[in-house]
């Protein structure tokens, strides 16, 4: 059975007097509680954590994800759990986006035939319709961006760091993050200020800078660019609604005060090496997650048995040769810190950019709009049907911070505008995104 929006497991969750203590230094005061969604890999305490597969239907969460602490102890109100591409579409190199074997099809909600992007699909879906005016979703590389710019939605990709990943089902912790999807800019600012900060759970979390400026909503009044200097992503800008959308985008910079430069941008993208850093992460990290859940599997071998004995309902559109290539990179240590070499170089490649040009943050489109849901070939045969076109791929292996926001159109479908900035800059681009919106 088919499903134009799926949401899981609606109920209400009273804030708890022990979560006072993470409203931290700029509390929100906020007066009416927020309805928010909160995508079906986070751990909520008493329901059960799925990532969209049937192999999971019994992981009932034994405590709350520390982002999910934060939200409640911030006065917001978990509306329900989201529909999501099982397995935030790392089972198979063939996996559709938004379809999971409990919930099976989210789709766009301007035409239930085209895909809203994933992983974070229902996400993006439950803000979209209106159900709610914001949501979280995951993103290890595109996962909120893809999603949010899809269906016309703002979507904030935070600083890897910056928000806590326990209790969330991982990928790779080198480019996980969580981060909040809505209807404005000031709602996904807001949202980001009530989730971020330190988890003694999370190493990663103690990045962050001693004196980072956490109060986003003061982001949210800019409404200037002058002196800000962006470097145009080329991705996107060679078809003929490219070539408009270029015009576009630099008379509104320019009236904000802000300038284009354009880049002598010889980077090449290390697809494989990153495909092989998340394929070895992942076995790494889901089995530590699944050590302490109350899920009797407690492997990856142990998931793909259950695949196999459960293909009917589990694979009857795509297979899990991920999985697989995931058991076989797992014990490959050499290949794997020869491969977080090279990303590393690649993210220093990146930052030697801005520093040579003098970037406030890099500026493109970030993805192609929506394309038709393609059962049998999956989302890569589906997009060949399209414009296809991306920009936020070096942003996820460096962990930067990544906004979009609606801005343009292609067939009637919504195409986001990105900005991406340095590291610990996301109260600086969630300004830029500010200033844009109005």
């Amino acid at each position: 059975m088919r499903f134009q929006f799926i949401f899981l497991f609606f109920f209400h969750i009273a804030c708890a007097d022990e979560f006072n203590s993470l409203i931290e230094e700029y509390p929100l005061n906020n007066t009416n509680k927020i309805n928010i969604v909160i995508k079906d890999n986070i751990d909520i305490k008493g329901k059960a954590t799925t990532a969209g597969s049937l192999a999971l239907v019994n992981n009932i969460a034994k405590e709350n994800a520390f982002l999910i602490e934060k939200l409640l102890a911030n006065n917001f109100h978990i509306k329900g759990k989201s529909n999501l591409s099982e397995w935030a579409n790392f089972r198979s190199t063939n996996s559709i986006s938004g379809w999971s074997s409990i919930n099976g099809q989210t789709t766009h909600p301007l035409n239930p035939k085209y895909n809203p992007c994933g992983s974070s699909s229902g996400s993006a879906v439950a803000v979209a319709s209106g159900i709610v005016d914001i949501a979280i979703g995951t993103e290890t590389n595109g996962s909120i961006t893809c999603p949010a710019s899809v269906v016309g939605i703002v979507g904030m990709k935070p600083t890897v760091g910056l928000v806590s990943r326990n209790g969330i089902i991982p990928i790779a912790s080198s480019q996980d993050t969580a981060g909040p999807m809505g209807r404005s800019v000031k709602i996904v600012a807001q949202t980001l200020q009530a989730i971020a900060g330190e988890d003694l759970n999370d190493i990663k979390t103690k990045d962050i800078p001693q004196n980072f400026d956490r109060n986003f909503m003061e982001a949210t009044t800019n409404k200037t660019l002058k002196g800000k200097r962006f470097g145009l992503l080329k991705s996107g800008f060679d078809n003929k609604f490219g070539k408009e959308f270029l015009k576009t985008i630099k008379k509104d910079i320019a009236k904000l005060g802000g300038s284009i430069v354009i880049l002598d941008d010889n980077r090449n993208y290390p697809s494989e090496e990153e495909y092989f850093v998340l394929l070895y992460e992942f076995k790494h990290g889901l089995e530590s997650y699944l050590k302490n859940a109350s899920e009797k599997k407690k492997s990856l071998q142990e998931l793909i048995d259950f695949n196999n004995e459960n293909s009917k309902k589990v694979m009857k559109l795509f297979g899990q040769e991920i999985f697989y290539l995931a058991i076989e990179a797992s014990s490959n240590e050499v290949e794997y810190f020869k491969s977080l070499q090279v990303l590393k170089e690649s993210n220093e490649e990146t930052l030697l950019l801005m520093e040579k040009y003098n970037l406030d943050a890099f500026i493109g489109l970030t993805r192609g709009p929506a394309w038709k849901t393609n059962e049998d070939g999956g989302d890569n045969e589906a997009m060949n049907e399209v414009i296809s076109f991306g920009n936020g791929g070096y942003a996820a292996i460096g962990g930067l911070p990544h906004i979009t926001i609606p801005y343009f159109t292609i067939n009637r479908f919504p195409v986001g505008l990105s900005l991406i900035g340095k590291p610990w800059s996301d109260k600086e681009i969630i300004s830029y995104a500010s200033a844009l919106e109005h």
